[in-house]
């Protein structure tokens, strides 16, 4: 499914710094398969961080076309950090899907399990997690939290995977297609 709707992270005016092009341009994320994207605005549009610009089939008011896919190497640090912002959005406004991930999740092979692949999560809470979720399913962040002695924050670990998965080359993708 195609990108209807991307979120700003960082518009750049004059392009790249160490590129010849002296185009504008926005670095982005897709609202929905969290694909980074590269766009090109229209003449005389300045767009914010944080601004939600149509990117779908008809007619886009602010964006001329797209460019293509971001190289993770690109983002640029201003856009890392709304791309950390995109993601506390994302975790908290669809915390059911993340929380569902802890009750549904995987072992990935015979020694390892879909939850080891959060940070700060290993064997032991893995252990636990699946041991609670078989007496009954978690229903939010706030309840693992209350079940599990000594785990580290859920939502958290959510963002900082989704960051890491968006941001380096991983193995294994959890939230990030």
């Amino acid at each position: 499914m195609k990108e209807e709707t991307a979120i700003i992270l960082e518009y750049l005016p004059n392009g790249y710094p160490l590129e010849k092009k002296m185009m504008p341009l926005a670095q982005a994320i897709g609202e929905n398969n969290y694909t980074l994207l590269e766009l090109a605005p229209r003449r005389g549009v300045l767009l914010e961080p944080g601004e939600a610009v149509y990117i779908g089939p008809a007619k886009r008011d602010k964006i001329y076309y797209i460019l293509g896919k971001l190289p993770k190497e690109k983002l640029t640090e201003s856009a890392k950090q709304q791309l950390g912002e995109f993601i506390k959005k994302v975790v908290e406004k669809k915390e059911q899907e993340f929380v569902n991930f802890f009750n549904k999740s995987e072992a990935i092979n015979k020694r390892f399990h879909q939850i080891e692949l959060l940070p700060g999560l290993g064997k032991k809470h893995m252990k636990e997690i699946i041991k609670q979720r078989q007496e009954k399913q978690f229903e939010s962040f706030e309840d693992m939290k209350k079940r599990i002695s000594n785990l580290p924050d859920p939502k958290k670990a959510i963002e900082k995977r989704m960051f890491k998965e968006l941001t380096e080359e991983e193995r294994h993708n959890l939230f990030v297609k």
